[in-house]
């Protein structure tokens, strides 16, 4: 039988980051839509969740520790990959305590996200 496609959103407020990611995931047949407003985000989410979101940690308006919250706060099956420039351990280690499945900083190759996203959709959902 075959997998079901992830249904993947990006989240990043720098427009290059989806639309380099979009193409590479959806490589495997998983649907990706990608978002540079957090609150646009959120709100397509609410209308319709997302079995993986990766989110940029640092943006304007709302970051990706609070799009983090918000998402396992409405969806509990959900999984939430941070991505970010800026990476520290403190900034790693708050968002692996609140919920992130993992933690990638920036530049990395699609397919380190792709082994992330693949761990992720074989992890048991609760």
């Amino acid at each position: 039988m075959p997998e079901q496609p992830l249904k993947i959103m990006v989240i990043d407020d720098e427009n290059i980051v989806g639309k380099r990611l979009k193409p590479a995931l959806e490589k495997t047949g998983d649907i990706v839509e990608t978002f540079e407003d957090g609150e646009k985000a959120l709100a397509r989410f609410n209308e319709d969740p997302f079995d993986i979101v990766i989110t940029d940690i640092r943006m304007e308006k709302i970051d990706g520790i609070e799009i983090l919250e918000r998402i396992l706060a409405t969806s509990g099956r959900t999984k939430v990959i941070i991505i970010t420039g800026y990476a520290t351990v403190e900034t790693a280690r708050e968002a692996l305590s609140k919920g992130a499945f993992d933690f990638i900083a920036k530049p990395f190759k699609p397919s380190d996200l792709r082994a992330v996203i693949e761990r992720a959709s074989k992890e048991p959902r609760p």
